[in-house]
């Protein structure tokens, strides 16, 4: 779609005043590797990230979309969705050109550009038979052992708003399905091999009215507060799932302790080498969904979805727990309430001594069942009223033990859970106010501090003011500490409260944007505390508030030459001073699987400068410093000062046709450039050239070559193979 918008946009686009809007150097992007260069380069955020890539596989119609959909579309207000739709309306319910909406004047071509990438069209699922795409990858690292990891995913749209869709996969890394060994009294498991697996399938009907999936999919309503796993910022509806990602840094090949063993298989040089991971995915739902999107009812319409889930989820290994042992998983003093070893299946007699796995992620440990309901009256598209509610229960697959999970896992203990709330929104001129207040419950046991079982509350707030090319957005939330919804995904900070980002949490944030063309601003405010961080009293205690801070320039000195600064301040506790104090820590969890916790602060200073030397050929240079707080340990060079990274980015993009896309990136990375610091954290170089080439009518081959070299002198470093590593990429895309 992107390249017929940019044809009929051709004379637009060279009468504009400017060649592209602001935006365009961070969001004008085709795929997940275009992604990457703005989360490398700082240019948005993990949570954006994920938001963006999700809603590049789904897409959005903007003949069905509403207007909670719409909103999800980059660098839109809602005073352009509501445009969108009032446009829509004059034309019966249907945009068959997305151009057209630039003629009329509701979005200006450059925001057009700019969401393209993100647009599908009832006109590719309608009376035209049978249209799609189909897409293979493969990637390797040159030096790898193993066969080269591969993914199938293809995507059909049948006339009479039908789609259908699979993802599939080979694999080399993933262990085998684990087993309860009673002479052992623990858990056994295959060692990594090749296998072959069929994740994700959906068929798919939607139109104006109506919509139903069966096979994989996801959801999401309201304010995120009692059910969404559909990673959209305002969702509302049933979506299809056959995404499929892949990380990009190479992942460590042995992954076992010595166990019963002498010495640990992983020990020596074996340790060292890393291989090319696995193309992942998401675990979602996995069943049937179905409603009514628009029941006429009185002067307003009434929308009403239910669905449906029984899926096979894998866990973390730490994650698990023996409730027949450990009867109170708080207890982290009980041996008994660690988690199950897990043993590596021997060769020959299963008595013979073998080693255990290490930081693995167990495959089908239990098998979730899960259903949920929506109603929601709408007097008109910004004035409405819902409920929502859902239950699962977690059934486990392995016999001979009690599995269950541990306090801090992202399931909660007990195995069931689910929610129940209410959601509005208000919407008149130029306000918008969105609400949601909710029920989590499920069968946790009480605690000795402010815990207790069953079940809390939550509510969220959220009001949208809009004028033109500005928007304000200010929300408020509380999290209660029991309110424990592993299916809760509202407004919230980073930091977990045993496995979930959504509780122990009271906060308020400012969000500001201006889109002006010659200077773009974003702004965000964000203070919030822990309820756990009173003292058992609940009442005396201190708060420990917590910081997220931003402000980001974007401004076009020339047709050619964009500048931009943020910077970001983020303290993690606001009551302590000094350098003795982590920000951040190697992994985010211990040997157990437990948080490591940390309050330091980090500032964040980013310059980038873009030239358009043409339509063809963009330059962007990014150069980043962090002020961070590294001095926990008493061994740490940076108890008295801030610890100082340092990173830049070049990136190059040529587009000479509209069939050929050539882009280029390197990195510079070297953490803890203080003096008397050398070799303490990584430093490295990084490279990639990713070619993008046209074939037959609508055909795409895609290649890439990624590079990295590491550069500091670090035993882990000195260990690591292959270094200099090389991943080598292909895709082929096929369109119907």
């Amino acid at each position: 779609m992107r390249a017929g918008i940019h044809a009929l946009l051709a004379v637009a686009a060279a009468a504009a005043p400017a060649a592209a809007t602001p935006y365009e150097s961070f969001l004008d992007v085709d795929d997940q590797a275009d992604l990457e260069d703005l989360l490398a380069a700082g240019d948005i955020t993990q949570d954006t990230y994920d938001e963006l890539l999700d809603l590049l596989d789904t897409g959005v119609d903007l003949s069905t979309a509403d207007r909670a959909q719409l909103y999800a579309l980059p660098n839109l207000t809602y005073d352009d969705v509501d445009r969108i739709i009032a446009f829509r309306d004059k034309q019966d319910g249907v945009i068959r050109d997305p151009a057209a909406l630039v003629a009329a004047g509701v979005l200006s071509s450059e925001k057009l550009l700019a969401i393209s990438a993100f647009l599908v069209r009832s006109e590719d699922a309608g009376g035209r038979g049978v249209r799609g795409w189909i897409r293979g990858e493969a990637r390797f690292e040159v030096r790898d052992q193993l066969l080269p990891p591969l993914a199938l995913r293809g995507r059909l749209a049948a006339p009479h708003h039908v789609q259908a869709g699979f993802a599939g996969l080979f694999t080399r890394l993933e262990i085998g399905a684990p087993v309860y060994e009673p002479n052992r009294g623990a858990l056994l498991a295959d060692r990594r091999g090749y296998r072959a697996s069929l994740p994700k399938a959906f068929v798919k009907y939607e139109d104006r009215d109506a919509a139903a999936i069966a096979g994989t999919f996801r959801a999401g309503f309201g304010q995120r507060l009692v059910f969404d796993n559909s990673r959209h910022y305002t969702p509302n509806g049933l979506y299809l799932d056959d995404e499929l990602f892949y990380a990009q840094e190479l992942e460590r090949e042995c992954r076992e302790s010595d166990g019963e063993l002498k010495i640990s298989p992983c020990a020596g040089a074996e340790g060292g080498r890393y291989v090319t991971p696995d193309f992942r995915y998401r675990d979602g739902l996995l069943g049937v969904g179905a409603g009514w999107k628009r029941l006429a009812l009185g002067a307003g319409w009434l929308q009403a979805y239910a669905w449906a889930s029984s899926v096979r989820r894998s866990i973390y290994q730490y994650e698990l727990v023996d409730r027949g042992k450990c009867p109170d998983p708080h207890d982290d003093a009980d041996p008994a309430c660690a988690a199950p070893t897990v043993f590596v299946r021997p060769d020959g007699s299963i008595l013979t001594p073998t080693s255990r796995f290490s930081f693995e992620t167990l495959p089908r440990v239990f098998d979730e069942r899960l259903a949920g309901a929506n109603v929601t009256y709408f007097a008109d598209r910004r004035n409405a009223v819902g409920l929502t509610a859902y239950g699962a229960a977690l059934a486990s697959l392995v016999d001979g033990l009690d599995l269950d999970t541990q306090e801090w896992s992202h399931l909660p203990t007990g195995r069931r859970y689910g929610a129940i709330g209410a959601n509005f929104s208000l919407g008149s001129g130029w306000l918008d106010v969105f609400g949601e207040a909710a029920l989590s419950v499920d069968r946790l046991p009480d605690s000795e501090g402010p815990q207790e079982g069953g079940g809390g509350p939550a509510v969220l707030l959220r009001a949208t003011a809009t004028r033109k090319r500005r928007e304000l957005e200010a929300s408020f939330r509380y999290y209660g500490i029991d309110f424990a919804n592993p299916y809760a995904r509202p407004i919230s900070q980073a930091d977990e409260f045993d496995g979930q980002r959504a509780r122990d949490e009271v906060g308020a944030r400012l969000r500001y944007a201006d889109l002006d063309k010659a200077l773009t601003v974003h702004a965000l405010l964000d203070v919030w505390y822990p309820l756990s961080s009173f003292d058992d009293s609940f009442v005396l205690g201190r708060p420990q508030p917590k910081l997220d801070s931003y402000l980001r320039l974007d401004a076009r000195t020339t047709r050619q030459l964009r500048l931009g600064l943020w910077l970001r301040y983020q303290d993690k506790d606001l009551r302590a001073s000094g350098h003795a104090q982590c920000f951040e820590v190697p992994t985010e969890e211990d040997e157990n699987g437990e948080p490591i916790p940390c309050g330091g602060r980090q500032l964040t200073s980013v310059a980038r400068a873009r030239f358009d030397a043409d339509r063809a050929l963009s330059l962007t240079a990014m150069l980043e410093h962090q002020l961070l707080d590294d001095g926990l340990v008493a061994t740490s060079p940076f108890r008295d000062t801030f610890r100082q990274d340092l990173s830049g980015w070049l990136i190059a993009l040529w587009r000479p046709d509209p069939k050929v896309r050539l882009r280029g990136r390197v990195r510079y990375l070297n953490e803890a450039i203080n003096d008397g610091a050398d070799d303490y954290l990584e430093r490295s170089l990084a490279a990639l050239v990713d070619a993008s080439l046209g074939i037959r009518a609508r055909d795409v081959l895609r290649v890439r070559a990624d590079v990295k070299l590491w550069l500091d002198q670090r035993a882990s470093t000195l260990a690591r193979s292959p270094n200099p590593e090389l991943q080598l990429w292909l895709s082929y895309e096929a369109r119907l």
